[in-house]
């Protein structure tokens, strides 16, 4: 439910009491004969709190920023706050027209060219004909897509669709603009163009309310912001304030899900008999030649590999590969870094050993794998099975790994 400000003068956004619940169905009817046989069913479901009594306010002419967690209720909250979907209870007081940025492009017609989706997507948006005209050629220059402007929108890649989606929703002229990680698409060029836009808009007293994971963006951008977990607003303040405290909670949850994984690893690690070459363990050592499996960047952390071979096998080739959110971090074997193992049997182990980790703070995972001569047959592997964690005092720096830059200035 939306209302008019009193407060014309400041106040551009109130979210009052809001909450809401979905109700979650744990039956699947995707044919009609389960249609029809689970008419006669009690229906199965759970009530799933998005949001819990939601009270913010955002001053007119803001950058407000707004974090949390996937599945905390951002994009519900915005939804909420465009009108697209009603609370339970609760209201939302404006002052102004709202565009909600929270899907590029819906309306887009993959079979019209840019041109006409330009004029389809602006009168879904309120512009009528004369606005759209006047617009017209600054939303295609801001685009860049002057040359594909008369191509089949289906001819388009993904990163030109959401360029000319942007262009369109970042002329419309409303006076609140909703913004739902619309930027963590496209390339960086154009990203800083959008951010470039967004700060003259600011400038003629818009209020931007954007949702965003980079932390970066927000800091640069907001002077204030909101911090949503699991529905309730945990923060709202000063933008450092705010980062703190998220950053606060994920270290905790963080390390609740490093404790998980690593008592999960220890059922999963099965070794095959019947494997004539198997890989039997995978250790964390540090400086003093403890196990443990927590670091600081730039501690000394030894990876140790156990093997137990029943027969000899030569031109031994064991790879490591180190993920972090099943990304690619880092990934070597002994003959890329100049070792050969010409040969080996038993028992024994590999040391991978890293003078100083400049990995940054989180949870990362080992992966192995234990292959011979031309590599083309694995023998062994291990995936994503031993987790380590980098957890320093105080947060250094931001991304995966530091690269150490020396900064110098000359007045």
């Amino acid at each position: 439910m939306q209302e008019k400000t009193k407060n014309k003068k400041q106040t551009a956004l109130l979210v009052e009491n809001i909450s809401k619940t979905f109700i979650i169905p744990h039956e699947k009817n995707d044919t009609l004969r389960k249609s029809f046989v689970n008419f006669f069913k009690s229906k199965k479901y759970e009530k799933f709190k998005a949001l819990k009594k939601v009270n913010l306010k955002v001053n007119k002419g803001e950058f407000f920023g707004i974090i949390g967690q996937n599945g905390s209720g951002k994009s519900t909250l915005l939804k909420i706050i465009a009108g697209i979907i009603e609370p339970d209870q609760g209201k939302v007081v404006v002052n102004g027209e709202i565009s909600p940025f929270l899907e590029l492009g819906v309306g887009f017609n993959p079979e019209l060219s840019g041109r006409d989706n330009v004029y389809l997507n602006a009168t879904i948006l309120g512009l009528n004909p004369k606005q759209i005209e006047q617009k017209y050629k600054k939303i295609v220059e801001f685009s860049g897509l002057e040359r594909f402007i008369d191509q089949k929108l289906k001819r388009y890649s993904s990163g030109m669709r959401v360029r000319l989606a942007f262009s369109v929703a970042i002329h419309a002229d409303k006076d609140i603009l909703l913004m739902d990680e619309v930027l963590a698409v496209g390339d960086g060029n154009f990203q800083k163009k959008c951010l470039g836009q967004l700060e003259r808009l600011k400038e003629q007293n818009k209020t931007i309310i954007f949702v965003s994971h980079a932390l970066p963006v927000l800091r640069q951008h907001c002077k204030r912001a909101a911090y949503l977990d699991n529905g309730i607003l945990k923060k709202t303040g000063q933008i450092e304030e705010v980062i703190r405290a998220y950053e606060r909670d994920s270290k905790i949850r963080q390390e609740k899900e490093f404790l998980n994984k690593t008592k999960a690893v220890k059922k999963k690690i099965k070794t095959d008999n019947k494997k004539k070459f198997r890989i039997e363990n995978v250790k964390f050592l540090n400086e003093k030649s403890k196990i443990t499996n927590k670091f600081k960047t730039f501690e000394r952390m030894t990876l140790r590999i156990y093997y137990d071979f029943d027969k000899k096998l030569t031109n031994v080739v064991l790879g490591i590969v180190i993920n972090k959110d099943n990304k690619l971090v880092y990934a070597t074997n002994n003959l890329r870094r100049g070792v050969h193992i010409e040969e080996l049997k038993g028992k024994g182990y590999i040391d991978f050993v890293f003078d100083s980790i400049k990995l940054l703070e989180g949870n990362y995972d080992v992966s192995v794998t234990l292959s011979c001569g031309d590599r083309k047959k694995i023998l062994d592997q291990k995936i994503q099975l031993f987790p380590f964690m980098i957890d320093n005092d105080r947060l250094i720096d931001v991304g995966v790994c530091n690269l150490e830059p020396k900064i110098s200035f000359k007045k």
